[in-house]
């Protein structure tokens, strides 16, 4: 059965099961070969809670730009203090960040849509695929309704670029839903949030959201039409 095959068979096979259902037959089907990375937003709060409570054995990662906001670091630390469990970080490659610097200087995001995708390649896409290799299923904190490029999406589906299943426990949950489970169930999360900022990414490419404005609007806010993306979940 081929990736593509085996993500339609879990969609039609745990259709019924809840969330800890899926996460708890996923971590002993995959034992050892299934992870989930975290930006600390609300989402991945959410699915974090889910994994550390549980004592799921899903190794929960997040990916350091080195561009971060400082209170996306205090809510690393709290997360970690609240659960006392291990959340590894994965770094790029110091010698490409070394390198686009000095060709391109410190903003080079800033110039063009080209320059930005490298960086965010550089900086982003290079690790994950570090952290993903050797694991099977990829749980992300991926919404529907966070943009038209989502809205299409399957909780199980074949990420062909990285040969893994990713899984979208969250799909169907809207904004409300979310902040609502972290309030009730005391979740750390990013205060970032309580200013306006919906989608938290790299300090110098997140703002915040203006009331009216779309939900990827704070996110490389200087672009039009670009697809408001990063490249680490296109299929």
């Amino acid at each position: 059965m081929n990736g593509f095959d085996k993500a339609e068979f879990l969609n039609t096979e745990l259709h019924q099961m809840s969330v800890i259902e899926k996460m708890r037959y996923l971590a002993e089907a995959y034992t050892e070969k299934i992870i989930f990375t975290t930006s600390f937003g609300y989402e991945d709060q959410v699915i974090t809670d889910y994994i550390f409570s549980h004592n799921f054995p899903i190794k929960v990662i997040t990916l350091d730009t080195g561009r971060l906001f400082e209170e996306t670091y205090k809510v690393y630390r709290s997360t970690v203090e609240k659960y006392k469990k291990p959340i590894k970080a994965y770094f790029p490659p110091a010698d490409k960040v070394e390198e686009l610097l000095e060709k391109k200087g410190p903003f080079s995001f800033y110039e063009s849509l080209e320059n930005r995708k490298e960086c965010c390649f550089i900086r982003k896409v290079i690790p994950l695929k570090r952290a993903l290799n050797g694991n099977e299923i990829w749980i992300t904190g991926l919404r529907a309704s966070q943009s038209d490029n989502r809205s299409d999406m399957k909780e199980f589906e074949w990420d062909e670029g990285n040969q893994i299943i990713k899984y979208n426990p969250l799909l169907e949950w809207s904004l409300e839903d979310v902040k609502e489970y972290v309030h009730e169930n005391h979740v750390p999360y990013n205060v970032l949030h309580d200013k306006g900022f919906v989608s938290i990414g790299c300090a110098p490419c997140t703002r915040a959201v203006r009331p009216g404005e779309n939900f990827r609007a704070g996110r490389w806010w200087w672009e039009q039409n670009s697809g408001k993306e990063c490249g680490l979940h296109e299929k």
